[in-house]
């Protein structure tokens, strides 16, 4: 056994650029002499530096370094050797604590630094942030921070010495999410999904499989790998919390910061991944249309069944091979119990569990304190007696046999919080949990930590969606669900009121930020109060998220408060307010005489009403409209009426919109200074107050 450091380890990583077009250039003889040299003066560079070889395959080198110095040395040395040669060689280098196991070592460092080595060029030593806090940064050139294509938070990457270099071949333009833990095996199915990715005829892919397979990992995991091929980015649209089929195309406008999704994907060349399509399949037509109206856009979803669209290219994920299955659960084991050993019984465990990456985990979270021989003992029992007899397909009887006996573990109290978080479409933060659910701190970090409930963006909690419709049945089984149901749809109109985002607001910062992650949530409290007739609530979040939601979702925000206001029964001053909600949408989606007809019947209606506020606030909208017919007189005309109505209420944020239409209007005269001054002004008064929808329409005017 060669001897190979422990503690803290500098890991060097090489790999030969463009290996595959230097083979043809020089010819096979030519390339094994230059593949020998590298090797020799790579090695000589190593040793000198007190490197030891870990592993080596083909054309690439896996290095220890007890020093990050030493590391950094081997590399210079290396680079300037084979300077003036054919071959171009890249090399990452990083610093972690990696575990020293008996076939070598293992952990994210070692995922880490052949990553930064893959998203360099031939020529280029790259150093992680890391390894750089120990050499210092006066031989380095910060290339701020990157995502590698594991999917890892940002890390900040150096560069050894000044040469130029084409951009790294990291995740710049993606919103694909960050996961929990590193992603294990899987090598033959990323191979075969790259591939379709990569043929030019195939512009629309589908992973399908059971519930729990590692459709969504496997998919998120291709498309980070693919992230070279699409220069406009790779995006990720979540499904799951949406659960009207036309909402569809606007999920996917809203990842991509857009309104119409054709509109602003265009000629763009990106890849779409549309996770857990299965429970909106009746919008799979849209995605034909999408696809004919975008020459460059190709689609990767996943979905439990098929589309059925024409062009559409089917992948069956299949479970996990049995090395790669012992695998997650070891390392998954190894997460709640460091001294965990693989004994015999793991693969017969593995084999009780099809092999099912979700089934492993949630076993996996249970060796905390059960054996594998008593996992066996427990699990067994469960899944042979639910394997028999049922209709559905044998993967998903096991996998709901797994998460039935996890669940049966569980404590009464345990039992009751992962039963009421089911009420949260798309998670929900720790706040929301206590308030509507009850939860208790201890509580919810056992679900954590039996792997029920997960953890992500800054503390939101969720479940993966197999696991929340598990709970749902619980939920509604309890007697619990219409009060913990009502006590959502009135904690998230709360929430809606309070960020202060409708043109009725009180002076106060608006808060995009408390709505921005809770569209699901707040879509499903509409939802249930208008399905119990609640249309005062129902149209009452509606308005409240006006600024937002026709910014974020213009064509689903018209869309559903016409129907809703097509129910009726609502009070005539919210009715007038909706009515202006649907001409603002119109207006953002540019269909202006729609939103002049909509300002001017919540105008009337505000009127009837003897409502001030409403009026001008209605006044300044439909002046703010004339510019957009380029009639700055009659704009000019309704803001001095505007101005009238304000001089008798107290509207401060219809106050400042005057100074910015006005602006708007001396544009359109000619007078550039006096608009500049005005939208400055405007923009000014509007920070001031904490209106941030109109400092941003503002300073962007």
């Amino acid at each position: 056994m060669r001897y190979l450091p422990a503690g803290t380890i500098t890991f060097l990583f090489t790999d030969v650029e463009g290996s595959t077009d230097l083979l043809h250039r020089l010819g096979p003889e030519h390339y094994a002499q230059a593949l020998g040299e590298h090797r020799r003066i790579l090695r000589e560079a190593f040793a000198a530096h007190g490197g030891v070889e870990v592993d080596t395959q083909g054309d690439a080198f896996f290095v220890a370094f007890p020093t990050a110095p030493g590391a950094l040395e081997a590399a210079a040395a290396a680079v300037d050797e084979l300077a003036d040669g054919p071959i171009r060689v890249r090399i990452g280098v990083h610093t972690g604590t990696p575990t020293l196991a008996d076939e070598g070592y293992v952990g994210i460092d070692v995922h880490r630094a052949a990553r930064i080595a893959g998203s360099g060029h031939g020529g280029q030593v790259l150093v992680s942030a890391s390894t750089a806090s120990l050499l210092g940064t006066t031989a380095l050139r910060d290339l701020g921070e990157h995502r590698l294509k594991d999917l890892s938070a940002a890390e900040r990457i150096y560069q050894l010495g000044d040469d130029e270099f084409p951009p790294l071949k990291t995740l710049y333009y993606s919103n694909l999410p960050v996961p929990a833990t590193p992603f294990l095996g899987r090598e033959a199915e990323l191979a075969e999904i790259a591939v379709l990715l990569d043929r030019d005829d195939v512009r629309f892919t589908t992973l399908t499989g059971a519930g729990g397979s590692g459709k969504t990992r496997l998919a998120l995991h291709a498309a980070g790998e693919a992230a070279d091929r699409y220069p406009h980015g790779v995006w990720w649209v979540p499904l799951a919390p949406i659960a009207d089929p036309a909402l569809v195309l606007d999920a996917v406008a809203q990842a991509l910061g857009g309104s119409r999704a054709a509109e602003v994907i265009g000629d763009r060349h990106l890849l779409l991944l549309l996770d857990n399509f299965e429970h909106v399949i009746e919008a799979a037509p849209q995605l034909s249309e999408l696809r004919a109206a975008c020459a460059n856009l190709d689609i990767l979803v996943t979905s439990r069944e098929r589309l059925g669209l024409a062009g559409e290219h089917v992948y069956p994920v299949p479970v996990l091979a049995r090395t790669e299955a012992r695998e997650l659960f070891v390392t998954r084991a190894r997460e709640v119990r460091p001294d965990f050993e693989p004994d015999g019984p793991v693969d017969e465990l593995c084999a009780r569990l099809d092999d099912l990456p979700l089934a492993l985990e949630l076993a996996a979270a249970r060796t905390s304190i059960l054996s594998t021989e008593q996992l066996l003992d427990r699990l067994g029992a469960t899944l042979d007696l639910l394997r028999g007899g049922r209709d559905t397909e044998a993967r998903q009887q096991t996998l709901r046999a797994t998460i039935e006996w996890s669940h049966d573990l569980l404590g009464e109290e345990e039992r009751r919080l992962f039963a009421r978080l089911a009420v949260f479409a798309g998670g929900c933060t720790l706040e929301a949990a206590e308030a509507i659910c009850g939860a208790g701190l201890d509580t919810l970090q056992s679900l954590v930590d039996k792997s029920l409930v997960r953890i992500r963006d800054a503390g939101r909690f969720w479940m993966l969606e197999t696991i929340r419709e598990f709970a749902l049945e619980r939920l509604r089984d309890s007697g619990e669900e219409h009060e913990l149901r009502r006590a959502h749809a009135e904690w998230f109109h709360t929430l809606a009121e309070s960020a202060l985002l409708s043109g009725d607001s009180p002076i106060g910062p608006q808060r995009h930020d408390l709505v921005a992650p809770e569209g699901a949530n707040l879509r499903a409290a509409i939802d249930w109060a208008e399905s119990q007739g609640d249309l005062e609530t129902a149209v009452s979040i509606a308005v409240a998220l006006e600024n937002d939601w026709i910014l974020t979702s213009p064509f689903e925000a018209r869309r559903r408060v016409t129907g809703l206001l097509q129910r009726g029964g609502i009070s005539p001053l919210l009715h007038a307010r909706a009515v202006r909600v649907i001409g603002s949408a119109a207006n953002i989606i540019g269909e202006l005489e729609d939103a002049e007809d909509f300002y001017k019947r919540s105008l009337s209606e505000f009127r009837a009403l003897g409502h001030d506020p409403g009026v001008a606030e209605l006044l300044s909208r439909l002046a703010n409209l004339e510019t957009w017919h380029s009639r700055p007189e009659a704009c000019l005309a309704l803001l001095v009426e505007t101005e009238e109505v304000l001089s008798r209420t107290d509207s401060p944020r219809t106050a400042v919109t005057v100074a910015g239409t006005r602006a708007r209007a001396e544009w359109l005269l000619g007078n550039l200074e006096l608009a500049y001054e005005l939208y400055r002004e405007s923009a000014r008064q509007a920070r001031e107050i904490g209106f941030t929808w109109w400092e941003g329409v503002t300073t962007g005017n």
